[in-house]
């Protein structure tokens, strides 16, 4: 059975991103940028990236990848990419990226189809992947606690889920990152 985890990098306080969604606090944290053999195997059992429109629009800058596509499969392979966005964004020539809008639940189908036997890595962020935990579908959440504070930015996950839906599986180091597996259990889907 396909399952949705939300995998990624947060500083010490909490933080997905600064205030206005960089990631460059990540990149210049040693090891931040990926790659490492624990990665290559999650990535392995990944069939599709689900991100945010921030997070998308920041890549999408971030590597140029309008005028670079090439840069694309370094990123995320040939997976299907689905952004949640309320706007139009800019496509990367070449790369399978769909852009859909409103609740998770309605696109899940799709999504969980275009997986196949593998599973969705949502990228981020952090709204987002609250929102797959607000629909009952976030499986689990993977975190990589990096040595850096901003003081202030994009949360974590912005939800309360508390130890009756989060429960601990793993802890392992990963260079100057602590890396923390928690399994989610599923919650009624909310009527708000």
């Amino acid at each position: 059975m396909t399952r949705a985890i939300f995998y990624t990098a947060t500083t010490l306080d909490g933080y997905l991103a600064t205030e206005d969604d960089s990631l460059d606090w990540l990149f210049a944290t040693p090891g931040g940028e990926g790659g490492d053999e624990g990665f290559q195997r999650f990535l392995d059992g990944i069939g599709v990236l689900v991100q945010g429109s921030s997070t998308y629009e920041w890549v999408v800058a971030h590597e140029d990848l309008v005028a670079h596509p090439e840069k694309w499969p370094a990123y995320y392979g040939e997976r299907p990419t689905f952004v949640f966005s309320t706007r139009a964004l800019p496509g990367v020539p070449g790369a399978d990226v769909r852009v859909v809008a409103g609740e998770v639940r309605a696109h899940w189908e799709q999504i969980a189809q275009a997986a196949g036997t593998r599973d969705v890595w949502i990228v981020g962020g952090g709204d987002l992947a609250g929102q797959f935990a607000d629909a009952g579908l976030l499986d689990e959440v993977r975190v990589s606690v990096a040595p850096a504070t901003l003081g202030a930015g994009k949360p974590l996950l912005p939800r309360v889920l508390g130890s009756d839906r989060l429960r601990l599986v793993s802890v392992a180091q990963a260079g100057q990152f602590a890396e923390l597996t928690y399994t989610v259990d599923a919650a009624a889907p909310s009527d708000g």
